[in-house]
């Protein structure tokens, strides 16, 4: 877990921290990062690096030949360059009821990140929503919403992406 913690907080936040450096859709070489790694007092091996990839539950990161990048959820101006893609007829968010009233009124928005991350099921939503207290899932008419013009892309690890999801395409639970 740790392992993945940092890779998550360099490779989606703070490269520049490490003195890693991200191109243009957010890929790093992966020697690059083992080296950064190892001379910033945390040293990870090609072993536990592919053993994180591979095992990581949401898969976080994706490796493409010599390169490594999250799949999702920066903070540093990347783009991932995924195609748009037509969404299920309902995609879910999880969050927690503090955040209501503000969703409530501006729907749901990228805040510190590029995207609205939304969850292709319940169950999904409610462990994202579960990391911040007691979880509240909220479903979204991602059919309604693509209809209407929004843009939707799917991450590689099956992340579904929005600019933002207004309110009227919310449905709260009761």
């Amino acid at each position: 877990m740790k392992v993945s913690k940092y890779l998550s907080k360099h490779l989606r936040h703070q490269p520049e921290r490490i003195g890693l450096v991200l191109d243009a859709h957010g890929w790093t070489e992966i020697d690059a990062l083992l080296g950064a790694t190892a001379r910033h007092g945390f040293p990870i091996t090609r072993e536990e690096l592919d053993h994180v990839v591979a095992t990581n539950d949401k898969k976080r990161f994706a490796i493409e030949g010599t390169r490594i990048r999250a799949s999702q959820g920066h903070t540093v101006d990347v783009d991932l360059d995924l195609p748009a893609a037509e969404p299920p007829a309902y995609l879910y968010h999880g969050t927690v009821a503090a955040r209501l009233p503000a969703i409530r009124a501006e729907g749901l928005r990228p805040m510190t990140r590029h995207h609205v991350h939304l969850s292709p099921d319940r169950e999904t939503a409610t462990r994202v929503g579960a990391r911040r207290g007691r979880p509240v899932v909220l479903s979204v008419d991602a059919g309604a919403m693509h209809r209407a013009g929004h843009v939707f892309r799917v991450s590689a690890n099956g992340v579904w992406l929005a600019d933002a999801v207004p309110p009227e395409f919310l449905r709260f639970p009761d």
